[in-house]
């Protein structure tokens, strides 16, 4: 029987047991890029994907059962956020650089995730933590001007606790199609069927079995399989076989390439919560939207009528003198 794992102690990607102190040692990879960068020479394919995805195993923290891992995507957000708001809060150009860099960065990692096929934190990370920034901000350095009622704040409040609600529904279960190739066991049962023929089911979905060779082709390195369909079956069977899942999807649902299954009424895949939208969860999608956009509209309209008093939200969005000189976070109160 294995001794149990302390406090600092984890099991990395390798299934070898390993120990915090040594996070830092047996990385061949990171000492080869530094010995090829120092020299001037080009990195092997696939060595920056290596040391990523072992830095990533090893950032963790101190557990009662373990080290437990952090996935690494929480971390900037966490970091940069303050930074760059502070920065922002110093002057009106510094603000208009920030503020146009921040959404290409934002950009730029949304199309590395999205061309690698990864699912990641970032986005659900960057958005949860400014929204809670920016309502530490407002009760900071809003409410205690005087010129927003303990009513607003109530509403305010509430308008994101209902937000945050809806949100954690809408992270629950899309409607995932039950795959076949979700256990090896099932997956065979499927790949060695000898006939193919498709039934009605009470839920929606349709039982297949395979007429002549199932097969599988190799693309990319990966094996996917396939159905040879004979002529006789229908050209709707066709479209709707899912050779991913292994199963004939209903009306309107999809195969989603970033979680890997066939989802019921799939709309798209959401990167600001880190799942797809589907059948299940797409009132609470847009619920949580509707919250969202109504408590920062209503946000807005408080702390502009605090900062530029005696203008309109719409001009004061756009023209405020002294904003910058009155309301700097750095600045004491008189």
């Amino acid at each position: 029987m294995e001794e149990p794992l302390c406090c600092c102690e984890y099991v990395d990607r390798k299934g070898e047991r390993n120990h915090l102190v040594a996070c830092f040692c047996d990385c061949e990879d990171l000492d080869e890029g530094c010995e090829r960068w120092l020299t001037c020479k080009s990195l092997p394919p696939g060595t920056l994907e290596r040391i990523a995805d072992t830095i990533a195993d090893r950032v963790r923290v101190p557990w009662f059962t373990g080290a437990v891992k952090i996935n690494i995507s929480l971390v900037p957000p966490l970091l940069l956020l303050p930074v760059f708001l502070h920065v922002a809060a110093l002057h009106f150009l510094l603000a208009l650089v920030i503020l146009t860099c921040l959404p290409m960065v934002v950009l730029w990692y949304y199309y590395l995730t999205h061309r690698r096929k990864e699912r990641t934190l970032f986005f659900l990370s960057l958005g949860l933590f400014s929204l809670g920034y920016m309502y530490y901000v407002f009760l900071q350095e809003v409410v205690p001007r005087g010129h927003v009622g303990y009513s607003q704040v109530v509403v305010l409040t509430c308008g994101l606790i209902l937000m945050l609600a809806a949100l954690s529904r809408a992270k629950t279960d899309p409607g995932y199609l039950p795959s076949a190739t979700s256990n090896d066991k099932s997956s065979c049962q499927v790949m060695d069927l000898p006939s193919k023929k498709v039934t009605g089911s009470s839920n929606g979905l349709h039982g297949v079995t395979t007429s002549g060779a199932t097969s599988g082709r190799a693309v990319n390195g990966e094996t996917k399989g396939y159905s040879r369909l004979s002529a006789e079956e229908p050209e709707g069977i066709k479209k709707d076989w899912c050779t991913k899942c292994q199963l004939v999807r209903p009306a309107r649902a999809g195969h989603c390439r970033l979680c890997g299954r066939c989802v019921r009424r799939l709309d798209h895949h959401c990167v600001w919560i880190n799942s797809c939208v589907g059948e299940q969860n797409h009132q609470a999608f847009i619920l949580a939207l509707s919250f969202f956009m109504l408590t920062s509209l209503y946000g807005i309209v408080l702390t502009l009528d605090t900062v530029c008093r005696g203008r309109t939200p719409f001009v004061a969005l756009f023209y405020c003198p002294g904003a910058y000189s009155d309301y700097s976070l750095f600045r004491p109160e008189p």
